[in-house]
């Protein structure tokens, strides 16, 4: 009987509410505009260092939307296969209980013109879809990403068949994975002037819930020291991509790494994560210092007799790559990768 509320009490209380309650915009009281829509982060979590990228997902929650684990590997049309680690329930459970979509990554290495072949056969495109849904099926994942990338260097006189194979391949597959409730993403390489000729921007835009453009690797491991990216190169991937993409389903792939290069030699540069990198800034007691066009950190060093030379992305750095996107009206990032970032690099992300 207490918890029962008699009816008069309950009339009352109505009047109350109704007395007390917050007005509603009218024509004296004009409506607040629409904020703009806030920075998104999303992010890869690399197999090789799960369980810390794993802990640095948990520890930014509150900033991230999306964990791609870069679990699969494509090895023909109808293998896929998984990295170590590939699918661990413990993972996929921990970052949904923290409101966090976990859509794996499937890449590939195929030998150059395989996929070329897989793209270019409706029959193998159709056994390649199939063989993608049984990944999302195989766990509680909410999509697929792809990451496809060597088809970018087709050859002149094949490319266009590629690029319209590989635009056919992704409207099928989007559909199938819309079909069962699953999101579709769509990982690609910069379309410039001179670069990202096989990716029909409009075409996978038009299917995909959303387009990551890896925005780095501007100077490359096996190719001359120099920044990883450049906000002029930013500007220039955005007046393409904006034109050709809604901005809504862009994300702008954001480093967290660089490279250490042999001055003067022609092998292949180290990786180096920006903590590695910064550490090793610290240890060779090189000074700071932010390239003046680039905006990107580098330093050089001696290794014996070696003289070498890194450059890399911090915080600090992208602060200043930042209003490329806002130039363009772009608010979604994903970062390659969890556990390589400069830690301020949060921050500056959600306050940028």
């Amino acid at each position: 009987m207490a918890r029962r509320i008699h009816r008069s009490a309950l009339s009352a209380l109505a009047v109350l509410l109704t007395l007390t309650a917050v007005p509603t915009a009218t024509a004296t009281t004009p409506a607040r505009s629409a904020p703009p829509p806030p920075r998104t982060v999303s992010a890869w979590l690399p197999y090789w260092n799960q369980e810390a990228a794993y802990r640095d997902a948990l520890e930014h929650a509150a900033q991230i939307r999306t964990i791609s684990p870069f679990w699969y590997e494509t090895k023909s049309a109808t293998r896929v296969d998984g990295h170590p680690g590939a699918g661990e329930r413990r993972i996929v459970d921990g970052l949904h209980a923290r409101g966090i979509q976990v859509v794996p990554t499937v890449m590939e290495q195929m030998k150059p013109g395989a996929l070329g072949a897989v793209m270019t056969s409706p029959a193998r495109r159709a056994e390649h879809v199939d063989a993608l849904l049984a990944v999302v099926r195989s766990r509680a994942y909410d999509g697929l990403d792809l990451d496809y990338e060597t088809i970018a260097p087709t050859p002149d006189a094949k490319y266009p068949a590629v690029r319209d194979g590989y635009a056919a391949f992704v409207t099928d597959l989007c559909a199938r994975l819309h079909a069962l409730d699953k999101q579709c993403f769509v990982t690609v390489t910069p379309k410039t002037r001179t670069t990202g000729r096989v990716w029909d921007y409009r075409k996978l835009g038009a299917v995909a819930d959303r387009l990551r453009i890896m925005a780095y690797n501007m100077h490359h491991a096996e190719g001359a020291p120099g920044p990883i990216s450049t906000p002029q190169w930013y500007d220039e991937i955005l007046a393409r991509a904006t034109a050709e993409v809604p901005r809504v389903k862009l994300e702008m792939g954001l480093p967290a790494y660089g490279w250490d290069w042999a001055v003067g030699d022609k092998a292949r540069a180290k990786h180096v994560t920006s903590q590695d990198a910064e550490a090793l800034r610290r240890k060779v007691k090189a000074p700071y210092a932010l390239d003046p066009d680039s905006r990107t950190p580098h330093f050089t060093y001696k290794d014996g007799k070696t003289r070498r030379t890194v450059w890399y992305q911090d915080a600090r750095g992208t602060a200043t790559h930042l209003p490329a996107l806002r130039k363009y009206g772009v608010p979604h990032t994903v970062l390659w990768a969890l556990g390589f970032e400069d830690p301020a690099l949060w921050r500056t992300l959600a306050t940028g």
